[in-house]
C-alpha cells in the first residue's frame, strides 16, 4: 500500500468506550478494505487496529462487492485482480452510500478526478502516511449522513441505539444491522411520533432526490425490504410500524 506508519508507541486514542447510560460499549468503527497485496493489507490492518479501528481484507473487487454492506467505511485499492476498482466503486454507488476511500498509485490529476467521477469521498496518492489516512477518515466520516444525528444513546425499554457507536443492543445484546438497516431504524428512533414517507426515506438514507425516477425503479422495495429484515433481527414487528398508504414509524 505505500504507507509510512508512525513510530511504536505513537498512538491516537481508541475511540472505543463505556456509556453507563445504556451499557453499551461503543463498537469500533467496521472498515473493508479491498486490496490484492496480501501482506500490505494486513500490515494496515495491524495498525489500524491500534488505532482503535477494525478491518477485514478482501483480495478482490467481487469479494468487496459481496461484503461491503457489513461496513462503515470502504478502503478501495483502484488496481484490483479482476474487477478495475472504479467499475467496483460505480456499482456500490448503485445502491449504497458507504463512505469510500480510494488509493490510486498514479499521481496525475486524471486519476483522482476518475476516481471522484466513480463515487470515491476521497482519494489518496501512494504512498501516503498513516496519520494522513486516519485523518481523511475522519474527515469523510464527518461529512457522512450528517442529516442524522448520532451523538447520543436512545433507550426504549430493552433496546439500545447508541448513534455514536453505530450499535444497537437488545436485552443487552449486540444486534449486527447492516449499515442501512441501522441507519433506518435510527432515524426512525429519533422521531418516534413521526410518520416517514418512503419518499422521504429514500431522500435522507438513500440520497435518492425527487424526480430522479429512482423511486419509479422499484427503488422503494427496498425500504420494506430492510425494514422486514430489521423486524427479524429484533424478534418483533412492533419495533417498526407499517402506516398503510403513508410510511412507517416507530414502534418503541
Amino acid at each position: 500500500m505505500g504507507i509510512d506508519f508512525p513510530m511504536e508507541g505513537e498512538l491516537i486514542p481508541s475511540a472505543t468506550v463505556v456509556d453507563p447510560t445504556c451499557w453499551i460499549e461503543r463498537r469500533p468503527m467496521q472498515v473493508l478494505l479491498a486490496e490484492s497485496d496480501k501482506q500490505s493489507g494486513e500490515d494496515l490492518r495491524l495498525a489500524l487496529l491500534r488505532h482503535g479501528y477494525e478491518m477485514e481484507v478482501a483480495d478482490s473487487g467481487a469479494s468487496a462487492l459481496r461484503s461491503y454492506e457489513e461496513f462503515d467505511l470502504i478502503l478501495l485499492d483502484l488496481e484490483l485482480p479482476d474487477i478495475d476498482g472504479l467499475e467496483v466503486c460505480r456499482t456500490i454507488r448503485q445502491s449504497s452510500d458507504i463512505p469510500i476511500i480510494s488509493f490510486t498509485g498514479q499521481g496525475a490529476e486524471i486519476d483522482r478526478v476518475l476516481s471522484l467521477q466513480a463515487g470515491s469521498d476521497d482519494c489518496i496518492v501512494k504512498p501516503y502516511g498513516l496519520r494522513e489516512l486516519i485523518a481523511r477518515i475522519n474527515a469523510v466520516m464527518r461529512r457522512a449522513s450528517p442529516s442524522v444525528r448520532r451523538d447520543r444513546v436512545m433507550s426504549f425499554g430493552t433496546l439500545c441505539i447508541d448513534g455514536e457507536g453505530r450499535q444497537v443492543y437488545l436485552d443487552d445484546e449486540p444486534v449486527k444491522l447492516t449499515r442501512k438497516e441501522f441507519d433506518l431504524l435510527h432515524l426512525l428512533a429519533s422521531q418516534p411520533a413521526t410518520v416517514f414517507t418512503r419518499e422521504q426515506l429514500m431522500r435522507q438514507i438513500w440520497g435518492v432526490k425527487p424526480g430522479s425516477g429512482s423511486l419509479a425503479g422499484g427503488l422503494t422495495r427496498t425500504i420494506d425490504t430492510h425494514a422486514s429484515s430489521i423486524r427479524g433481527k429484533l424478534g418483533s414487528s412492533e419495533w417498526i410500524i407499517t402506516v398503510r398508504g403513508v410510511g412507517f414509524r416507530f414502534g418503541g
